[in-house]
């Protein structure tokens, strides 16, 4: 079994623990009414933007969300929450760093041992949900599942789903599939990007993401039979069919959309190990991106 593998199947009882811990995290986290900046690069930028979805639209403040070298230092928020499993990672140290003094910073981190603790105001370790593999999945939804949590919007049937998630076989035909499509709306257009860049990193594979919606102005057009379109939530009115007649196979989310995201991330093993490559060892790719002075 790969790391990530072993790793990705641990979700389960890392959500169940950090949801038991939410409340006793919160005085580092964003408090309602506060105007708030969510960041991350990679993976964790695609888990801020489904936080900040989620904690504005639980009516809990303004939210944005950036990838860390993108952030618009000339706006005003009460609060930057950076997302960073290393700790390390430059871009994300470097906001910190520029944050100092002005606005109140949050960290939440896998890593105590890192930066990352000296640069944050405050800092959430999830040392349980460290990974040792460079493709992130515990780790991320481990944070995203906390966020939740603290917003009042996780429960335990999201547990449940996701070890159904885990038990049940992949869609019959889908593995052999030679692109990739996942769909989202609202929060659940981060998950479909983060699904898109796990099949991405562990097959290689040739994967698009896009708000729902959005999928009918021009994507749809590379939709064909040997291609997959996944929905993560509720799909809109008649898109389904749409995709069908194309020939495309079409992949209806059931489950919470946290869920269905542990369900791409074993698409993505198993697509790697149909190809013979070993998601472990992602090409191009590491850890955390330090870049040099």
């Amino acid at each position: 079994m790969s790391h990530v593998e072993d790793e990705l199947t641990s979700q389960p009882e890392c959500w169940t623990r950090v949801a038991a811990d939410a409340a006793g995290h919160g005085p580092a986290l964003p408090a309602p009414g506060e105007r708030v900046a969510i960041v991350g690069c990679g993976t964790s930028y695609f888990m801020a933007q489904a936080a900040a979805a989620l904690r504005e639209g639980a009516g809990q403040g303004e939210t944005d969300a950036f990838a860390a070298s993108e952030f618009p230092h000339g706006r005003a928020y009460d609060r930057v929450l950076a997302l960073t499993r290393s700790g390390t990672t430059t871009e994300v140290l470097d906001l910190l760093r520029k944050a100092a003094g002005r606005t109140r910073t949050t960290a939440v981190t896998a890593d105590p041992d890192t930066p990352v603790m000296e640069a944050a105001d405050d800092v959430v370790v999830l040392d349980y949900a460290d990974e040792r593999s460079v493709v992130q999945t515990r780790f991320a939804t481990t944070a995203l599942t906390l966020l939740r949590a603290h917003l009042g919007l996780h429960s335990d049937a999201v547990v449940a789903d996701a070890r159904t998630a885990l038990a049940e076989p992949l869609p019959e035909g889908l593995v052999k599939c030679g692109q990739f499509t996942f769909l989202g709306r609202g929060w659940t257009v981060g998950l479909a990007n983060e699904a898109g860049l796990k099949m991405r990193e562990a097959s290689l594979s040739w994967t698009e993401a896009y708000p729902a919606m959005e999928y009918r102005h021009g994507p749809i057009s590379i939709t064909t039979e040997g291609t997959a379109t996944w929905m993560l939530g509720p799909a809109p009115e008649g898109l389904a069919e749409q995709v069908r007649a194309t020939g495309g196979l079409w992949v209806e989310g059931g489950l919470d959309p946290l869920a269905e995201l542990v369900r791409a991330q074993r698409l993505a093993v198993a697509v790697a190990a149909a190809r013979g490559l070993d998601p472990d060892q992602p090409r191009h790719l590491t850890r955390s991106v330090i870049l040099a002075s």
